[in-house]
């Protein structure tokens, strides 16, 4: 049974912490959290124009610090969600042997009936500079996770 999931971008000021605190709000019984593979910004709040986008839906980020993800995290989650493929890889590169822990991107779990169907990775707002259109996946994704998990 999955109750415990990270999720996982770049620098963990944009996308997971995004992902956290969505998939938070819908399913408050999970043990949630959020890192990213680079720790430039570890000890940050998630960056102001994230936060503020996800303001606008009623989602709190203000509460979040950016941190690096680690080995141990194999050990402390049921599921590991990247958000790109690159974060995929730089997860799976730190993979302790005899760890199983699932790790799969965040993308996967879309729902068939998401207008976003078929997206392969949540694009970086940080980027992009596309900070709703970001959220609009991040909650699909959540909505679909969820779904799978038989928490909604």
């Amino acid at each position: 049974m999955t109750t415990s999931i990270l999720f996982v971008c770049l620098g963990n000021i944009c996308r997971s912490p995004s992902a956290e605190g969505v998939t938070r709000a819908l399913a408050p019984g999970l043990t949630l959290d959020s890192a990213g593979t680079g720790g430039w910004h570890a000890g940050e709040a998630p960056y102001g124009p994230m936060q503020q986008a996800a303001a606008a839906r009623g989602y709190d980020l203000s509460g979040l610090r950016a941190r690096q993800f680690r080995r141990a995290d194999f050990d402390d989650f049921d599921l590991i969600l990247a958000m790109d493929a690159q974060n995929l890889e730089d997860i799976e590169a730190q993979r302790p042997a005899g760890r199983d822990t699932p790790v799969r991107l965040f993308t996967d779990y879309l729902p068939e009936a998401s207008a976003h169907f078929g997206a392969t990775e949540v694009p970086d707002p940080w980027y992009t500079r596309d900070f709703d259109g970001a959220l609009d996946l991040i909650e699909d994704c959540a909505k679909g996770l969820l779904a799978r998990l038989g928490r909604v």
